[in-house]
């Protein structure tokens, strides 16, 4: 195999591309992860409502409702074992009306059907207990124990992370602009270099349609969903206990109030079809009928300061399933919405047991050549450096706080700067560390941070 030449092309560094990748690396495979940005997980991925869903809702018998229940089932093993933090708080699904409160059955039939037999109905009495600052007029809920919330940008790193440490190739700023079938293999032409395949993967996100056009394929056209949320300041964290779930609709699972497992309470999202797919900006009227909801549904949340607001757009299409389809070589994971994170090593499984029946071989590598990755856990509720005087005593610089709102040191920014996937700016820097995601957005620290990450891991 020259350098030019790779068993398999993975395109998109998303939270489903680079799980793919990972998952394949595992095994003695040339593997290359093309990614159109600067950052592995910095496009969808990253602005998702980060909660590991059990798939108790989806649509029974669709691909995407087995992936969502083995996913969770794997995601929560892998966190567990690498540091990703994951909180299970469970979720209510609230009934505000009549009507609301009729449906709460036929959900709990869906669950069934989809293999979750631990939902329970909850009365108006005992939901006011359990989230006692809830608005006024909530008739009821249904329980869904196994609802967690995780760190949405710890997963693709460290999926990527896994990846490169087995071998694998990762090149950033690589949009794919050509790809073409040839003598059994493909022509893939990314970030202005030839690359030679045996398989491509696409798992483009919102460009999945447009690389399966590529590919001379059709069937889909992804409308990015924007979805609008506001974080609230660490303060209004003891409001919340639960994910607060809405009954969805035919278009949307509506809004919902989650704590996050860095500590802040977060309210969304909205959900808007758009047509630019890089349209990210949050909206006057999306965060007004945010508010709007919010005071509905928990009004004491409104008091409180608001840390950010952030847009992420989903991959939606005209199909209620994922667009999940392999042929000539070419595989494709499209269409992938707002579970794809909780889907992800079920997709990544998925793909890997579809490329395997088209041929390509799959030996396993051996244990000692397989990385044992730890990532630095994120969460609130988890020890974190500045609060370990063991490791400050062994490296000072744990001691040494640069962000003071997450409590961020300079130990946790040279580890980054020095990790395997490094973060190449300060977005990167900080879906790695915490860095300027606190109340002040970097007012205070952010020359610190943008200097350490110009000196880089030195």
């Amino acid at each position: 195999m020259t350098a030019a030449e790779r068993d398999v092309v993975v395109i998109g560094a998303g939270v489903v591309g680079s799980a793919i990748a990972r998952e394949l690396s595992r095994y003695r495979v040339g593997v290359t992860l093309l990614e159109a940005g600067r950052d592995v997980g910095a496009g969808t991925s990253k602005a998702n409502t980060a909660l590991l869903h059990t798939g108790f809702d989806a649509k029974p018998g669709t691909v995407e409702a087995g992936l969502v229940r083995r996913g969770f089932e794997l995601l929560g093993a892998y966190a567990a074992r690498v540091g990703i933090p994951v909180e299970r708080t469970g979720a209510l699904l609230v009934a505000w009306d009549a009507e609301q409160l009729a449906a709460l059955p036929a959900i709990a039939e869906t669950a069934r059907a989809n293999g979750h037999d631990d939902l329970r109905a909850v009365s108006a009495d005992e939901l006011a207990a359990r989230e006692p600052h809830l608005g006024a007029g909530a008739r009821g809920a249904l329980e869904v124990p196994g609802e967690s919330i995780i760190c949405p940008f710890t997963p693709p790193i460290a999926f990527a992370t896994e990846a490169v440490l087995a071998g694998c190739e990762l090149r950033r700023d690589a949009p794919v602009t050509a790809l073409a079938r040839r003598d059994g293999g493909w022509d893939v032409t990314a970030g202005g270099t030839a690359l030679r395949a045996r398989f491509v993967v696409n798992a483009a996100g919102l460009r999945s349609d447009e690389v399966h056009r590529m590919a001379g394929f059709d069937g889909f056209t992804v409308t990015p969903r924007r979805g609008e949320l506001i974080v609230f300041d660490k303060l209004a964290r003891p409001l919340v206990r639960h994910i607060l779930l809405a009954v969805p609709t035919a278009t949307t699972k509506g809004v919902l109030i989650a704590p996050t497992v860095f500590g802040n309470v977060m309210l969304g999202p909205t959900a808007d079809d758009v047509e630019d797919k890089t349209a990210t900006g949050s909206t006057r009227d999306g965060l007004a009928r945010l508010r709007r909801d919010g005071a509905r549904i928990m009004p004491a949340l409104l008091g409180h300061e608001v840390t950010a607001v952030y847009a992420g757009l989903r991959a939606a299409t005209e199909h209620v399933d994922y667009q999940l389809s392999f042929e000539a070589g070419y595989a494709c994971a499209g269409g992938i919405r707002s579970t794809g994170l909780s889907a992800s090593m079920a997709i990544a499984e998925h793909v890997r047991e579809r490329l395997a029946a088209a041929g390509l071989a799959l030996e396993p590598r051996p244990d000692d050549e397989l990385p044992e990755l730890r990532v630095p856990n994120l969460g609130e509720a988890f020890p974190r450096p500045f609060a370990q005087p063991e490791r400050i005593a062994a490296d000072p610089e744990y001691g040494r706080v640069v962000c003071f709102c997450e409590r961020v040191t300079r130990g946790e920014m040279r580890d980054a700067l020095a990790s395997p996937v490094p973060p190449v700016d300060v977005d990167g820097l900080r879906r790695r560390t915490r860095a300027l995601l606190g109340r002040c957005q970097g007012f205070a620290c952010g020359a610190n941070v943008a200097a350490l990450l110009e000196r880089g891991a030195t």
